[in-house]
């Protein structure tokens, strides 16, 4: 299928190469826009991050783009070999829509063809009575000949007897568009005009749809996007290269179009299929993840964690600062200090002295349940960031963006680069959440690899933390600037621009690196960092 108009077409090596208009709600943004690399004109994510190598061509299909192209496909065949539009759609069924396909084997053997699709059938004598009437082939009655419906093999059946036997094909599913005739050993096709003159309005809809969505689903290089009550199609106009395949659709979902999970660059699409398959054995061994609260490591009481970065503190009077992910000391790895931010590292404890076969059975057991709890909470933890983060932009979006402008007496138009953050932060944290699922697969025996990957894991992730910590809680002092001179404002939009962009690099290079399966661990050492004093 291809489609001129309507469509969307994605594949630029911009951060986001569709996705910040809509937030931003049609504003021009000034030349300081183009360093942070957002631009666009839709409200997605999904291909904020990109590298070189990576030309993802595809489109969006709108249902009547759709419908336009298998109208002509269908009007092509009907003028080529002179047939009716409903015997070239049954041809078409038939030949699973590939329109070349149909050509060949029609101008081949034509006879051969109309017997395989159901476009020809014997010679039947319609059932006279003496008085004139016609017996219906399914009640056995007799109708008047205006009340029998027949079709080109001649079977005749009553209106009541056809409208009840496609109304069942059709609620059975798909299957009723290659539905045959009546009568056990005819294989004529009924076509579509039966289904008009006959169907209920419901019946007509429904088989409307399957036809529609066979379309789509018999071609190779298009997909229905798949989430809930969306009709549009995605179409590859050029296969890509690589691990990637992430595609969004017009609905703002994202997803790979190789596997149809949620979209998952860099990480390749048999590692997220290991890994759904591990969450789906071990869901009941791991509840407690979901839980909304941890324990404060000083004072021991329940902490509900209310905003997206992972720096929590207790409420007074024990204020003890933490990280939510280890529930250690936010002074071991927080920005303050300077020092690394080492939570993302797993590290199999040593085993002291001899053990017997079931002991050692049992620390293995242990170990691996401790290895992928340990996985699994950090890929959960960053899609609830991330569930968070699209709530709080579209709050920011509908409501802060207004106390802004009005507080500051700057125009909306002129907050785009916190938009722009928090779509970096969206992006970064489905990103991030991939990188665990990925780490929990590399191979314990390669330490080089698992050390160079735990370290851009943890740069990409400490730049992404003081990120959203700025614009989570740096943004809403501006809201309120009895005591914020102008020139704080000036700063913090500063600040938070350059925190974008660097985020941004990191995330890259650790997109790269894993799409490269890591094959430049020689080089780590040579790994140029990019470090603030913010």
């Amino acid at each position: 299928m291809d489609s001129d108009d309507y469509y969307m077409e994605s594949g630029e090596e911009d951060l986001y190469s569709d996705g910040a208009d809509d937030y931003n709600d049609g504003a021009d943004h000034d030349d300081d826009k183009d360093d942070t690399g957002f631009l666009g004109d839709d409200d997605d994510d999904s291909s904020m991050i990109s590298s070189p190598r990576s030309h993802m061509n595809y489109v969006v299909l709108k249902e009547e783009d759709i419908r336009r192209q298998q109208e002509s496909d269908i009007a092509q065949v009907s003028m080529i070999l002179s047939l009716s539009k409903v015997e070239a759609s049954v041809l078409l069924l038939h030949y699973r829509w590939n329109v070349g396909k149909v050509n060949d084997e029609w101008f081949a053997d034509e006879r051969r063809v109309r017997t395989s699709a159901g476009l020809e059938g014997g010679s039947v004598i319609v059932p006279y009575s003496e008085g004139g009437k016609v017996a219906c082939g399914i009640c056995f009655d007799y109708f008047c000949p205006i009340d029998i419906v027949p079709i080109m093999c001649g079977h005749a059946f009553c209106s009541t007897c056809w409208t009840s036997y496609i109304s069942i094909a059709i609620n059975d599913g798909p299957g009723c568009l290659m539905q045959k005739c009546p009568e056990p050993s005819c294989p004529v096709a009924v076509g579509r005009d039966m289904v008009e003159k006959l169907a209920s309005f419901e019946a007509k809809d429904k088989y409307d749809r399957y036809f529609l969505r066979s379309y789509v689903e018999e071609n190779k290089k298009t997909k229905w996007c798949p989430a809930p009550g969306c009709e549009h199609a995605i179409e590859f106009s050029a296969t890509g290269t690589g691990s990637s395949y992430d595609v969004s659709c017009l609905c703002s979902h994202s997803f790979c179009w190789n596997c149809t999970e949620d979209a998952h660059r860099p990480v390749d699409c048999d590692r997220v299929s290991q890994w759904i398959r591990k969450n789906s054995v071990e869901a009941e061994n791991t509840k407690w993840i979901l839980d909304n609260s941890k324990p404060c490591p000083k004072c021991k009481r329940p902490i509900e964690k209310n905003r997206g970065c992972m720096h929590m503190s207790c409420t007074p009077p024990c204020r003890h600062q933490f990280c939510w992910l280890c529930l250690g000391a936010w002074s071991e790895h927080g920005e303050g200090t300077g020092g690394p931010y080492t939570c993302n590292q797993y590290s199999k404890a040593k085993g002291q002295g001899l053990h017997d076969e079931a002991e050692m059975k049992r620390e293995m057991a242990k170990h691996s349940l401790e290895k992928y709890t340990h996985y699994y909470e950090r890929w959960a933890g960053n899609q609830m960031s991330r569930q968070k983060a699209i709530g709080d932009l579209e709050k920011f979006l509908s409501v802060d963006v207004m106390k802004l402008s009005d507080k500051q007496c700057i125009p909306e138009t002129e907050f785009w680069f916190i938009t722009d953050a928090w779509l970096q932060i969206i992006e970064c944290r489905r990103v991030l959440k991939w990188t665990y699922a990925y780490g929990y697969y590399l191979l314990e025996s390669e330490q080089e690899k698992r050390q160079f990957f735990e370290y851009m894991q943890g740069e990409a992730e400490s730049g992404l933390e003081r990120l959203h910590k700025c614009v989570e809680l740096e943004s809403e002092v501006f809201q309120y600037p009895e005591d914020t001179p102008k020139q704080d404002f000036k700063g913090f939009r500063t600040k938070l621009t350059t925190l974008t962009s660097v985020t941004k690099t990191h995330f890259e290079t650790l997109v790269k690196a894993l799409e490269n399966d890591l094959s430049d661990v020689g080089f780590a050492s040579g790994v140029e960092v990019t470090t603030l004093a913010l």
